[in-house]
């Protein structure tokens, strides 16, 4: 391997380039412009795309600002007015991972791989991978011009026929292959720019030792690409290269390796570097992509029609990015991995790859190490990173499959099967994950260096894989099944990837090597168990305290001084300490943020977690807590290019709370030598400049302790006396700036931080001081850097991971601790418990609940961001900033949004010693202050919805009396700064209008949307009313999750005095009323979901977030569910519901995109809404969501309401809308998508000036919650999670119910004044309507308004604008629902005899083809006979059989009547939302494999079916049944997850189940055979009971489905079961969940029970 060292640019310019060299190509006439990608807005040039081009616009000479492509974080240098380029220096420092960088870009895709098994070269596979692009086009997505595609792409084998072909054309030798490079090259497109870039190129290949045999352009027909893909186009050609020096395949990809990173980093620099990128550089692989649709990709390059073009393999990708800028580069695949999916830890893994980058070592690199770095790049897409990463780990020798179990592995602990028969495997995972951090989130990777192909499915199973071999050797992995035509008799094995699952195929073995094989191969290459025993050592645990270290009034004190409030205490510690779970409440959060209010707060509440939303899911920590970990290492990550025993010596912590006992063992360890750093600031000479003065302090402190040989430092708060003049420092603060500084410092000592802390109370704060940095280990991130040049020095100081990087903090909350201890001793708790009015805990098991509490807290928080796993929460920064200025964030928070200013250093320690003065001042009361941050109280914070603004309202709307209106609106006007609306105000350049000219209230109220408030978290009356009134004015009621009562949805005719038989609890009707809801919603829990629900729907909303909880699943209590609204929601009465956090078939940007198209589907008239919630980088979200086909986005801001939910996610998550919406609005204009959907905007409007506030900013439409409920009678008295509401709002009680006080006509009063105020303020401001002001924030300028905290808030971003939409508001709004085009269910009711036997009732049966473009099959039918006969009332027949692949979502909401038969295979969702009929599927007929051996469905079968029969001869995927709440079922065998949250029907399952079987089963039965007794381990016990089917009843429900199932399918598993019934049976499980233990099919002693009896088993459960 050659070993120079990089030349800098201006000497590659200077030295001379033989015109041969050059001559080739310069004459594609090929743009490139890169959009810029996350670079800082700023610096950034903005482009308006329009979303009709009429004519193409000028050729424009444009220099693109796009680092994103190159794994180099570049610095462009600075250019001097005359336009010289300057070299870069060799100390440019990197920029840190900047979490704006990082959202700007997400994506999802489809993905295959086609492989020979004999390593035979052909071109059919070429075609073949094509085809199957072509078929996978709906999994992408498209730019605003409908037809500049997100990305596709092939990776395949070098096609040396082809290449030799043009080389004896062109007068060239012959290529050596085993000698020669490949390049595929984008380049500038200039003639000028292009010959510069081709010669640094050709002279770093030079100076390395290798011949340039030649440039090859790229044939291409621009014809087809897209108008703004055709902008950016680059000049393609391919690189032709010789490497004499070396013999070795692997060393000579290293040395092509590392010519790419030398060019990467010698074009860095320059103004076309960023127009510079290879695709792909290597001897064994080429990758062909593109800003192309997968349709064109072979048009595109014609090389791709060439029958020369032959290879043993393909790769294929189709891209569906969230984003539309365009971006050559980042189609796929990558030059190793094809990545559908999103790493959700993208941040942290970025920040953990720049830290270890320095310690990276391998002999195979020969001392080069540092010309290859960095290895990430943070304005690069995730895959990209992976990519890297991987491309790294492959370089320096490991396995491909190696790699990947590295970096994605798979969840090992407790794995039934892994644990007993393979446990090298798990000794292999637990080497490694103290090693490498997951790269967590949902992902299917296909993989190839030419001589192996792979595919691995992530931890969690998030994205459907299907493989398939045949007779004649062939391989087929893909996202869908038939994307490939094969001859089914040839199929030998069909199969789908599960769970972390992995397949690979050796092409020069000609083996395919399954799951288990691939990774036991791996893990026997060394003796990790070995290793592991002798060297990790787990902290062992140490009992909970058991008496109060101190006396009352000092822990009093204490908690005055540290900022503590009685709420804190008694809400959220004593609570948690008593029942071991986070504390629920209810509402919104209604105080204003942390900066703008007049209290001071802990520095912890000017941070909000983020969330995952539609690009990606949470995860649900209560019924998927399998995949999840709070487990850390602590110890040195050595260098991860070895492998050795040292590697292995590491502590692990179960999790990161400690008690005192564990952090005493810690001080005692010598080994760590542990050193306590006070954390105090001195004010005794004044507080200006004193907090930055004592960071300064600890900062050289720690330096010191570290010098002196300390590997554990102790930040601590901790004081026998407090001082008056010694505040403590914000204990966040102090950790993050002590953790950058000594990274920053260079030392070469190992240095872990733990907080021992007064400051950390909730789960919240635990998640902060995890998040920003108490955990670092130095000595091996460090210890290189005397050996390393300059440039590596100043890299790793400028990178230095940003907050927490290393290993891992954990935290001591010693004051919490404390406050349970003195809680259990105290009087008031002894009598409680003595009296029996409370559970009876001791001291230590209060201790021990509180952590409890904690831990499942942080789960929570890690799970609502989609990630499993701590160790890859850390160093992820999951969390923006509210109110914190520029010198904080840039000390100690570096990389994270903060977007609106705020808080300087002295202003932040003016706010500490608010609370501290509190512990000395002889006025303090004796006991906590309640500051009211949770509950209002008379003199506590301010809020929004408080007692007197409600009386306020009551009057107005129920004496109907404009001035009680006034009155009202005043109050409003007069109150504090609450939201950051409230430090705006309108201007105007227009005189006043008369009011008269302005458009009507009634036009105005038609914007108005009442909020997703579910019947079930309020009563039957509110729901109704607001409904009631909604439709009177003509705008949209929401019915949120809990479905709807049929009753509703006819105009009352009946009404007498205002009262109706119909709906006889309401009062105030008129004629003509209806109570249907517009707006009905589909959630992750489709509760109530059925197809005539969908058929009767204006609009149809999917709940992706909700404002009060993002992230987070809904729950309706037990006491809650009546036997109402469990007939409504197809469940049991008593039985809590819960929604979890994802929807179980949005896991992605594409699969929201497919439950778009299923409700386009079955409701072709209805508008489909997406509701999203406020956060940095919810415009990128926005976008990808309009191009998913959705017609509205609302976006919902951090201050919405709720029925229940924890105080933490109520308190600490999401962001204020007036940001969410800026930002949606603005990158929708900017991408050019903002005309193709209407903007709807909720969150705290009360008034007016609200509405007009959001219209200026962007929205169409706005949304109002919490004030609806208060106008229909609502006092505010947030217990609604206690089913106690005074006024029967939010109770299902029926005495309370009939207190309820609303009546329809209250609320169209409201909305009316509402209305009248917007126009009042149009007229002012000198405009006519709506459309007229909306977009406009030129409209806007901050007050002059003085803020207790701080002058420095920063409100530019709000008044920014980036242009208006090119059509009006209205015109987006009257446009007609978004269709999906051209569909089988079209042609199906085009048929003039299924048309007249839906119109007649009548018996028809057809036979027709389907293929894999075909989804959501038989949704419209269903919808339009559900539209004319409802769910049940269909007497005809259709009697259809398909033969084919089916789509997505077949026999999506089917109806009684509906019988269904498919001949082949089927995709995900089949049977999604059924009502009823019959769906049967199986395989064709004489197949090489056995069909009960066989995946022929995929994952997500029955989600939330409501009735009906299906039947599959072969096996389901993932989550079989998930929500089935009536549906019956027999399949012959799942993967995980099966009949999760079923709560009604019976399953029955002729074969093997993966994990976590009956997880959340709250009712229904499921019957499972178990042959060889392997399923009561993967069983979730925490509800079922297992028991052997003794009952009967049972017995003869299993054998009837089981014989239906052999007369429908003919399947030969249940034929044999029938035959030996007996012998059969006792093998058979059932599943009881408590609500059907009574029954017959279950209880074998069933007896008519009372009613009474039941109702207590139900609440039981």
């Amino acid at each position: 391997m050659a070993l120079h060292s990089v030349p800098s640019v201006s000497q590659l310019h200077r030295e001379p380039l033989p015109s041969s060299i050059l001559a080739a190509g310069t004459d594609s006439r090929l743009l490139l412009q890169f959009a810029t990608l996350g670079s800082n807005k700023s610096a950034r040039r903005r482009r308006r795309l329009s979303a009709f081009p009429s004519t193409p616009a000028a050729p424009l000479r444009r220099r693109s600002a796009v680092r994103a492509v190159l794994e180099l974080d570049r610095c462009s240098s600075d250019k001097s007015s005359s336009g010289v380029r300057h070299s870069q220096p060799s100390d440019v420092k990197p920029q840190v991972a900047n979490l704006e960088d990082i959202i700007s870009e997400r994506g999802a895709c489809g993905v295959g791989f086609i492989a020979n098994l004999e390593n035979k070269a052909s071109h059919d596979i070429v075609k073949d991978a094509l085809n199957a692009l072509g078929c996978m086009e709906h999994r992408g997505g498209c730019g605003a011009d409908n037809d500049s595609g997100d990305g596709s792409g092939l990776m395949t084998s070098i096609p040396w026929d082809l290449f030799d072909n043009w080389a004896d054309k062109q007068g060239i030798a012959s290529f050596d292959k085993l000698h020669t490079g490949v390049g595929m090259v984008f380049l500038p497109k200039e003639v000028e720019l292009l010959n510069e870039a081709k010669k640094v190129i050709v002279n770093i290949f030079r100076q390395e030792g290798l011949e340039v045999l030649g440039w090859r352009p790229v044939p291409v027909n621009s014809s087809v690409v897209g108008y703004y893909a055709k902008e950016t186009m680059p000049n393609i050609q391919q690189v032709f290269v010789k490497i004499v020096k070396e013999e070795n395949v692997d060393d000579i990809e290293r040395e092509l390796y590392i010519c790419r990173k030398l060019i990467e980093k010698a074009v860095s620099s320059e103004t076309w570097g960023s127009e510079t990128y290879f695709c792909s550089l290597s001897n064994q692989t080429i990758v062909y992509k593109g800003m192309l649709r997968s349709e064109v990709l072979g048009l595109f390059y014609s090389d791709l029609q060439n029958d020369l073009y032959k290879s043993p393999f393909a790769i294929y990708h189709r891209r569906y990015s969230t984003n539309t800028s365009p971006r050559w580069p980042l189609a796929q695949p990558m030059r190793l991995l094809g990545h559908n999916g999103e790493i959700n830890t993208i941040q942290g893994n970025l920040n953990w790859m720049q830290s270890r980058e320095t310690s990276l070592k391998s002999p195979v690199w020969r001392d080069r190490e540092n010309e290859i770095r960095p290895f990430g790049n943070p304005k690069a897409s995730d895959s990209a990173n992976l990519d890297s990463a991987a491309e790294l780990l492959i370089r320096s020798g490991r396995s491909p499959e190696e790699a990947m179990m590295i970096l994605v592995p798979e969840a090992y602990k407790n794995h039934p099967t892994l644990s007993i028969k393979y446990p090298e495997v798990v000794d292999f995972y637990d080497y490694y994950k103290g090693q490498m951090e997951a790269w967590d989130g949902p992902a299917l990777l296909l993989f190839s260096d030419g001589k192996t192909v792979g595919a691995c499915l992530d931890r969690n199973g998030l994205r459907p894989a299907r493989y398939w071999r045949t007779s004649d050797n062939m391989v087929y992995v893909a996202s869908e099944v038939g994307v490939v035509p094969v001859d089914d008799s040839k199929v030998i094995l069909k199969g789908r990837l599960g769970p972390g699952m992995m397949i690979t195929v050796d092409l020069n073995g000609g083996q395919v090597y399954e799951n288990t094989e691939v990774k036991k191969r791996v893990a026997l290459s060394n003796p990790y168990g070995n290793w592991i025993k002798e060297n990790m050592r787990p902290l062992k645990p140490v009992n909970f305290l058991s008496a109060a270290m101190m006396d009352n009034d000092a822990i009093l004190r204490h908690q005055q001084a540290f900022g503590y409030s009685s709420e804190d205490v008694q809400m959220v510690i004593e609570s948690m300490a008593a029942q071991g779970k986070e504390p629920t409440f209810c509402m919104g959060d209604d105080i204003p943020l942390a900066a703008l209010s007049q209290k001071p707060h802990m520095l912890f509440d000017y941070f909000k977690q983020r969330f995952a939303q539609v690009t990606n899911p949470a995860i649900d920590p209560l019924r998927e807590g399998l995949v999840m970990s709070l487990e850390v290492n602590i110890g040195k990550r050595r260098n991860i290019l070895e492998v050795g025993p040292q590697n292995a010596s590491q502590v692990t912590l179960s999790s990161p709370v400690l008690n005192e006992g564990d952090l005493e063992l810690l001080q005692k360890d010598a080994h760590l030598k542990p050193h306590v750093l006070p954390v105090f600031f001195d004010i005794s000479k004044g507080i200006d400049g004193s907090v930055e003065k004592a960071l300064n302090k600890l900062c050289e402190a720690a330096d010191e302790a570290v010098r002196n040989g300390s590997q554990l430092l102790i930040l601590s708060d901790r004081s026998d006396s407090l001082e008056p003049t010694h505040p403590a420092i914000p204990i966040l603060l102090a950790v993050g700036t002590v953790h950058q500084h000594l990274i920053q410092n260079g030392l070469r000592m190992s240095a872990s931080i733990v907080a021992d802390t007064a400051q950390c109370f909730s789960t919240h704060q635990f998640a902060c001081l995890i998040g920003y940095g108490a955990r670092s280990t130095l000595r091996e991130l460090l210890g290189a850097v005397e050996t390393v040049n300059h440039f590596a020095c100043l890299y790793l100081i400028e990178h230095f991971m940003m907050f927490l990087i290393s290993f891992f903090s954990a935290v001591c909350p010693y004051l919490a601790l404390e406050t349970c201890r003195q809680w259990r001793l105290s009087n008031k708790t002894v009598n409680l418990m003595r009296n029996g009015k409370m559970p009876t805990v001791s001291i230590e098991q209060a201790q021990n609940n509180y952590t409890k509490a904690v831990k499942a807290g942080l789960l929570k928080i890690l799970s609502k961001m989609g990630i499993s796993l701590l160790s890859s929460y850390c160093g992820a920064q999951i969390f923006e900033i509210y109110g914190l200025g520029k010198e904080v964030v840039d000390l100690a928070f570096r990389g994270s949004m903060s977007k609106i200013g705020g808080l300087t250093f002295d202003e932040l320690a003016r706010e500490t010693l608010s609370f501290w003065v509190k512990a000395f001042s002889e006025d303090t009361a004796k006991r906590l202050e309640n500051f009211g941050f949770i509950q209002f109280r008379p003199g506590g914070e301010y809020h929004a919805n408080n007692p007197e603004m409600s009386k306020l309202l009551h009057k107005a709307v129920r004496q109907k009396s404009q001035s009680a209106f006034s009155v009202y609106q005043q109050h409003l006007a007069n109150r504090p700064v609450n939201v950051l609306r409230d430090l705006l105000e309108f201007k105007s350049d227009r005189a006043p209008i008369p009011v008269g000219k302005v458009e009507p209230a009634s036009a105005i109220v038609q914007r108005f949307c009442t909020g997703g408030m579910s019947l079930g978290a309020i009563s039957r009356e509110t729901h109704e009313a607001i409904a009631i009134a909604m439709n009177r004015l003509g705008g949209k009621s929401n019915s949120g999750e809990g479905g709807e009562d049929p009753i509703r949805w006819k105009p009352l005719t009946d009404v007498v005095d205002g009262y109706s038989p119909t709906l006889p609890h309401l009062k105030g009707l008129q004629n003509g009323d209806t109570a249907t809801s517009a707006i009905k919603q589909v959630a992750s829990g489709r509760f109530g979901v059925t197809p005539t629900f969908l058929a009767n729907a204006d609009q149809l909303e999917i709940k992706i977030a909700q404002g009060a909880k993002p992230g987070e699943g809904g729950q309706l209590p037990g006491k809650k569910v009546s036997m109402y609204i469990a007939r409504l929601r197809n469940s049991k009465p008593g039985v809590p519901l819960i929604s979890p956090p994802p929807h179980h078939d949005i896991y992605s940007i594409e699969d929201l995109a497919q439950l778009i198209f299923d409700l386009h589907q079955v409701n072709p008239k209805a508008k489909v809404s997406v509701k999203l919630v406020a956060e940095a980088g919810i415009g990128t979200v926005a976008s990808g969501v309009a191009k998913g086909n959705a017609d509205i986005i609302q976006i919902s801001g951090h201050d919405g309401g709720t029925g229940a939910s924890p105080i933490s996610s109520i308190k600490h998550a999401g962001g204020p809308w007036e940001l969410g919406l800026t930002e949606s609005h603005q990158t929708l204009i900017e991408n050019g998508l903002r005309e193709r959907v209407i903007l709807r905007v909720d969150g705290g409007f009360r008034s007016g000036v609200d509405v007009m506030m959001a219209a200026v900013m962007g929205a169409d439409e706005y949304g109002f919650g919490s004030v609806a409920m208060i106008a229909t009678g609502c006092v505010m008295a947030r217990i609604c999670h206690t089913n106690n509401c005074p006024v029967g709002v939010a109770s299902q009680r029926e005495e309370l119910r009939a207190r309820f006080p609303g009546v329809p006509g209250d609320l169209v009063n409201y909305f009316l004044y509402v209305a009248e105020e917007v126009r009042g303020i149009l007229a002012q401001l000198g405009y006519e309507k709506l459309d007229d002001v909306i977009g406009r924030t030129e409209l806007l300028q901050p007050r002059d308004i003085s803020l207790v905290k701080t002058q420095h808030l920063d409100l530019n971003y709000l008044l920014s604008s980036v242009g208006l939409p090119k059509w009006s508001s209205t015109t987006i709004r009257n446009q007609e629902a978004h269709t999906n085009g051209p569909v089988l269910d079209d042609v199906l009711l085009a048929d003039p005899e299924i048309a007249d036997a839906i119109k007649n009732e009548k018996v028809v049966s057809k036979t027709i083809n389907i293929y894999n473009v075909d989804r959501a099959v038989c949704g419209r039918l269903a919808g339009s006979i559900a539209k004319k006969y409802g769910d049940t009332g269909f007497a005809g027949q259709l009697n259809i059989t398909f033969t084919g692949s089916a789509g997505q979502s077949f026999g999506c909401f089917l109806t009684p009547g509906m019988n269904i038969r498919l001949i082949g295979e089927a995709n995900d969702y089949v049977g999604k939302g059924m009502a009823g009929g019959e769906l049967v599927v199986t395989p064709v007929e004489k197949t090489g494999f056995q069909p009960e051996d066989a995946a022929i469905v995929g994952n997500t079968c029955l989600y939330g079916a409501t009735g009906g029969q299906v039947f599959v001869k072969g096996k389901a995927g993932e989550r079989f049944a998930v929500r089935n709440s009536l549906a019956e079922a027999v399949v012959e065998g799942t993967g995980d997850h099966c009949c999760e949250y079923m709560t009604g029907g019976c399953v029955v399952v002729l074969g093997k189940v993966g994990r976590n079987v009956a997880a959340g089963m709250t009712g229904g039965l499921a019957y499972i055979l178990d042959e060889d007794d392997t399923l009561i381990p993967k069983v979730n016990k925490e509800i079922v009971k297992i028991q052997r089917v003794s009952a009967p009843v049972g017995q003869m429900q299993l054998k009837s489905l089981i014989e239906a199932h052999v007369e429908k399918t003919g399947s030969n598993k249940g034929a044999v079961i029938l035959k030996d019934w007996d012998k059969y049976l006792q093998l058979f499980w059932q599943l009881v969940p408590p609500s059907e233990e009574d029954t017959p099919e279950a209880n074998p002693k069933y007896e008519t029970s009372s009613a009474e009896q039941v109702t207590t088993s139900l609440q039981s459960a």
